[in-house]
């Protein structure tokens, strides 16, 4: 299948878009997603905390965001999927702290967001063993480290 994956950087993320690509296609083909396009926003903590209040209501900045959308393009006729929007100091701060590289926490968040963005969701526990179990296959097939997201 057909997947288009760009990634937008806002000014300084630059640097942390290695492996993004790549860990959203494997997502995707992972996930058997339809074919269709999705935008990967690498941003500052100032603009997530920014959606995260508009968007889920709350008032801190946190490390990815999952924006689903469902549209076809009025001319190509090609599904929108979505928007993930990764705030990279947040990405930053958590792989310092968990003794994990930027790539692979940049590559966590990826594909932690675009499980997001496919439906998945881990409010109840047999979901979030779904997502759970998931994740680690893609990160294995990408072979990282298979460390688990859960507050996202």
């Amino acid at each position: 299948m057909s997947h288009d994956v760009r990634v937008r950087c806002d000014r300084g993320t630059g640097h942390a878009r290695r492996g993004v690509l790549q860990a959203a296609r494997a997502t995707l083909r992972h996930e058997g997603a339809p074919e269709g396009d999705l935008t990967l926003a690498l941003t500052n903590a100032a603009r997530i905390q920014e959606l995260n209040r508009r968007f889920a209501g709350e008032g801190r900045p946190t490390d990815v965001l999952s924006f689903s959308d469902g549209s076809h393009d009025a001319e190509s006729g090609r599904l929108y999927l979505g928007d993930v929007v990764i705030a990279v100091p947040v990405a930053e701060a958590q792989a310092k702290d968990a003794g994990y590289s930027l790539f692979e926490e940049m590559t966590l968040l990826t594909v932690h967001g675009v499980l997001h963005l496919l439906g998945h969701d881990h409010a109840r526990p047999g979901e979030r063993a779904r997502m759970e179990a998931a994740q680690k296959a893609i990160l294995g097939g990408l072979r990282r480290p298979s460390h688990t997201k859960g507050n996202g």
